[in-house]
């Protein structure tokens, strides 16, 4: 196997792990402002990718992650798959086979851009994207360093609480979703600490 190979499989190993961990927490999030599935569906979704390791793996960067968010998107319940999905097709898309930092910062806006368009959803709108747009500011500042970007992930799901949701489903219980973190931010969170912690070793 490739190094290139090895590294894509230990971010696969690396973000299912960290979901099969978090999946009930993700789950009772979601269980106060939503269906209360977030864990299950995102579970699903990246230990069907884990399936697959092997096979996305042996794949170049760019087929690599096209491949593992077609499979969010068939696997994740939700609106979780869509975005997730999109997340990582889009980032497929823009990213060359042989990226470097430039090249990340650049294809995660676009990849943002494209989520944004998918959900018709904005930042403060209690969304995943209250996560990806400030780790997006990160590395367009030249923060890369993985510790860094996880603080800053971690620190804007938090700041998702005192939020009130007006996109998704909890945006039906107006002002009774404030209090509560969002479930996608979370999720968002978990996975950039875990794929930071992969590629800071590389």
């Amino acid at each position: 196997m490739s190094a290139g190979a090895e590294l894509r499989a230990e971010l696969v190993r690396a973000v299912a792990a960290v979901i099969d961990r978090h999946a009930e927490e993700l789950t009772s999030l979601d269980q106060a402002i939503g269906d209360g599935d977030h864990g299950l569906n995102m579970k699903r979704g990246f230990d069907a990718v884990l399936a697959d390791a092997a096979n996305l793996s042996a794949k170049p960067w760019p087929d690599f992650l096209k491949g593992a968010g077609t499979m969010l998107v068939m696997k994740v319940g939700g609106a979780s798959g869509p975005l997730y999905g999109t997340l990582f097709m889009a980032l497929g898309k823009e990213l060359p086979a042989e990226p470097g930092r430039a090249d990340l910062a650049r294809a995660f806006r676009a990849a943002i851009a494209a989520v944004q368009a998918r959900g018709k959803s904005e930042r403060s709108q209690k969304t995943m994207l209250d996560v990806l747009i400030p780790v997006a500011e990160a590395l367009e500042a030249g923060t890369f360093e993985a510790a860094a970007v996880a603080r800053t992930a971690h620190a804007a799901a938090e700041a998702t609480i005192p939020l009130k949701a007006v996109r998704g489903r909890a945006s039906f219980l107006g002002d009774r979703s404030i209090g509560h973190m969002d479930p996608g931010a979370r999720s968002s969170a978990l996975l950039i600490e875990a794929i930071g912690s992969v590629l800071e070793k590389a």
